[in-house]
């Protein structure tokens, strides 16, 4: 039977007491070196930190050639979850610039935008990044991968586009969507929503 040493005595390993860590798995924004997110997100992969690299297809056009290529949907950002304690591990990868914060404090990305962001990008949405927009007609996904996200309604080249703003990082994409999918929120609606 294993023994291990608490205080000046033995006990079995089966008596002694479980120290649960009591984690709080965020995710954060990091910001990565210019054209740099994809090895980072390489490097995060071979040290088993969790994260998330959003991407879209576009195609390149050469004058001999086009070729479909897959580019990071917020240039220069990617996503880890994890305790903060641990973010020297994320810190000491090369490519790695900072966390993205505010007044020196690491901010967590809201966990539902995260996943909603993923589900759309699976089920197939068209995104593409777009300016950063704070500013327009507010509306809300009632329905579909995105359901629940704020953003703001534009119509380009007759579609109907929907921006979608994260406000920490300072960067939007557009998504094409169903206007059907979609209800009005006033601005103020909006903010109180975001927070």
């Amino acid at each position: 039977m294993q023994s291990v040493a608490v205080e000046k005595g033995i006990l079995p390993v089966s008596q002694v007491p479980l120290l649960v860590s009591q984690q709080e798995l965020h995710w954060y924004a990091v910001q990565t070196s210019a054209r740099h997110e994809k090895r980072v997100y390489q490097r995060f992969v071979e040290r088993s930190v969790e994260s998330f690299l959003p991407l879209y297809e576009t195609i390149n056009r050469w004058k001999d050639r086009k070729v479909r290529v897959q580019l990071p949907l917020f240039p220069g950002y990617l996503f880890v979850h994890l305790d903060l304690a641990d973010r020297l591990n994320v810190l000491q990868v090369a490519g790695v610039a900072r966390f993205v914060n505010f007044g020196g404090v690491a901010i967590p990305v809201p966990a539902a935008d995260i996943e909603s962001l993923r589900a759309g990008l699976i089920g197939g949405l068209r995104v593409a990044p777009h300016p950063y927009l704070r500013v327009g007609r507010h509306a809300r996904v009632k329905s579909g991968p995105l359901q629940g996200m704020i953003g703001i309604l534009l119509r380009k080249k007759n579609l109907e586009r929907f921006v979608i703003s994260v406000d920490m990082i300072q960067r939007s994409i557009s998504v094409e969507i169903d206007a059907a999918q979609l209800e009005p929120v006033t601005e103020t609606q909006a903010a109180r929503i975001r927070k």
